[in-house]
């Protein structure tokens, strides 16, 4: 399912990351798109278990998230900390 623009907004302002409205290129901005779109995803294949292409694009998803979340890490322990309180993410 696609998010419409309305949709991302709405993320932005619920986890108050973006420090802008234009904002949505920062890590914290994008790990909170990416955990909506892997929720979102995983309640699908929930459903549809034999739905590999959304499998992969699941998995792709994780990796990007897992690699601005290692990009945080290692450059702002404190972004880090914060965003994975505040989304409920853990490692």
């Amino acid at each position: 399912m696609k998010l419409t623009t309305e949709a991302k907004q709405e993320i932005f302002e619920k986890h108050g990351f973006a420090k802008t409205k234009a904002d949505t290129g920062s890590a914290e901005s994008q790990i909170a798109l990416f955990t909506t779109r892997i929720a979102d995803l995983t309640e699908h294949l929930k459903v549809h278990k034999k739905d590999f292409s959304t499998r992969l694009g699941l998995l792709k998803l994780v990796g990007k998230r897992r690699r601005l979340l290692n990009y945080l890490q290692k450059n702002n322990i404190e972004r880090y900390r914060a965003i994975i309180a505040e989304l409920g993410i853990r490692k």
